[in-house]
């Protein structure tokens, strides 16, 4: 597990895929906390067990609370590179939907807008890149919703690569959460955290590096 910064009130990792961001009773494998058995870690926001990247887990319960004080007021900033199937029809834009959550099913679905149990979802997309019908997307979430990257390029006919709940066939899932920024919860510093996926790594070895610009 790689540590990009620790202090006595935040740790910031990168997760690798396979996972667990939070320890859950109906789910079997390792979390992170399992991984820091000598710390006691909270949670603020999470990752998909397939999903690699960049995480921010507080040490204590008031850095925890302002963390999510932060999430709630818009005032933490998550970007994402994702390998697609396929290709969006602009190069770039925002995405909105309307998303409502399966629980037995662990699934989200594009929904009409405001139906019951729906929650808006909305996310700022740029196309970097494209091999062999595959393409590499910098995505900048608005919202966390359950699986919304995911769903939101799947439900447009271009689902992330490996994604084979929405579509994206068998492999390795090709999301990554490259950069977080937020305030640190004690001090208030700017803090802002990048990294780019294995490069060696199908398929994102499939770009150049200059492609993937932090």
């Amino acid at each position: 597990m790689q540590v990009l910064y620790k202090d006595s009130d935040i740790l910031v990792i990168v997760k690798p895929a396979g996972i667990l961001s939070e320890r859950a009773e109906d789910k079997a494998g390792k979390s992170v906390a399992d991984l820091f058995p000598e710390l006691r870690i909270f949670t603020v926001h999470r990752l998909d067990r397939e999903t690699a990247g960049i995480m921010v887990y507080a040490l204590n319960k008031e850095s925890a609370a302002a963390l999510s004080e932060q999430i709630r007021g818009g005032e933490f900033s998550k970007k994402y590179f994702a390998v697609l199937r396929g290709r969006p029809v602009n190069d770039s834009g925002i995405l909105e939907d309307w998303l409502k959550r399966d629980a037995r099913k662990n699934m989200s679905f594009v929904c009409a807008e405001g139906g019951e149990g729906t929650k808006q979802a909305r996310l700022e997309y740029r196309i970097l890149s494209e091999n062999q019908g595959l393409c590499l997307a910098d995505i900048a979430l608005h919202t966390g919703r359950t699986h919304q990257i995911r769903v939101q390029f799947a439900s447009r006919s271009c689902p992330v690569y490996g994604d084979g709940r929405y579509g994206g066939g068998s492999g390795e899932l090709a999301l990554f959460a490259y950069s977080l920024a937020f305030a640190h919860p004690a001090s208030g510093e700017k803090m802002s955290f990048t990294e780019r996926p294995d490069p060696e790594r199908f398929p994102w070895n499939l770009f150049e590096t200059e492609d993937y610009s932090l």
